[in-house]
């Protein structure tokens, strides 16, 4: 069966953030993506210039009407990144819920990076109709109200946020003491799901992962195009599939870090254009990635 996904996420000419951080990876696991850029940069804003044009709500609406239009607004999952404008998520949050009611079964993955005064916006419309979430531990503890100082505390949370929605959460990094010691951090993942008898069954793993010491861009819209993947690969399987989603990050990330060590020369800290992800050259790894971060199942 043919599986396609709208993603609705930012553009950059050169290099890989949003869409063109989750496309081709998708595309490459047999997906079919239908694209909106919310935005159309040169490149993204950590480079020391930037230009290119911001997608309105209402130009966003008037994209979504042509496909509707056409009658191929027939989607089994729907991915959305970065957004800094409140009408513009009102607008996705809209969309989301015209295409669950076209297919009930429909899965809304939600990268989670949210400025703060998205935040109420984001609580009470985004969360209730997403179906994955990846929080960072601060964006957890806004959400919920709760803060996480223990893997009890991160189970707690965990909860809380399926109960606004979602049925799959992953926290993506938190500040949690690593058994593995100092050069790793801890994530955490729990999924919910409905057993054929109908009564519901929770599965929660812990994942240790390596540090790196480098600021890079479009690895959160990687993650969360790589969760949705593998969750599709492995629907009652967390464990697999975070396996598989932290170890492409892992292959993904060290192509890029030692590639960009290269560029810099001994000594000096590569650049945001030298950091730019390893996507390309990484094809194989997102493809069949060899497991190299192993999910401890938690109870």
């Amino acid at each position: 069966m043919e599986c396609r996904v709208l993603s609705i996420q930012s553009h950059v000419v050169r290099g890989y953030v949003g869409n063109k951080s989750a496309s081709f990876p998708l595309q490459v696991l047999g997906f079919e993506v239908d694209s909106i850029n919310s935005v159309q940069f040169s490149n993204h804003t950590g480079y020391s210039h930037w230009k290119g044009q911001v997608l309105t709500a209402d130009e966003l609406h008037v994209l979504y009407e042509g496909i509707k239009l056409n009658n191929v607004h027939h989607y089994d999952y729907v991915l959305t990144g970065y957004t800094r404008d409140t009408s513009f998520l009102e607008m996705v949050v809209d969309i989301v819920q015209e295409l669950k009611t076209a297919n009930p079964n429909l899965v809304y993955g939600k990268y989670s990076y949210v400025p703060q005064n998205l935040y109420p916006v984001y609580k009470n419309k985004v969360v209730p109709v997403a179906d994955i979430i990846t929080p960072n531990q601060f964006e957890a503890e806004l959400l919920t109200g709760k803060n996480i100082s223990t893997e009890k505390d991160a189970v707690e949370v965990m909860d809380l946020l399926h109960a606004m929605g979602p049925d799959t959460v992953v926290i993506t990094s938190s500040d949690l003491p690593s058994r593995l010691g100092d050069r790793f951090l801890v994530s955490l993942g729990s999924q919910r799901h409905v057993r054929p008898d109908g009564t519901r069954t929770t599965q929660r793993v812990r994942i240790e992962v390596p540090k790196v010491d480098a600021v890079f861009v479009g690895t959160g819209d990687l993650f969360a195009a790589m969760l949705l993947a593998w969750t599709h690969h492995y629907p009652n399987d967390l464990k697999t599939a975070c396996e598989k989603t932290f170890s492409v990050m892992h292959h993904v990330i060290q192509r890029t870090i030692s590639y960009a060590h290269e560029l810099a020369g001994p000594g000096r800290r590569p650049s945001p254009p030298q950091l730019e992800l390893r996507m390309i050259q990484s094809k194989a790894d997102i493809e069949d990635p060899a497991i190299v971060t192993e999910a401890t199942v938690i109870s």
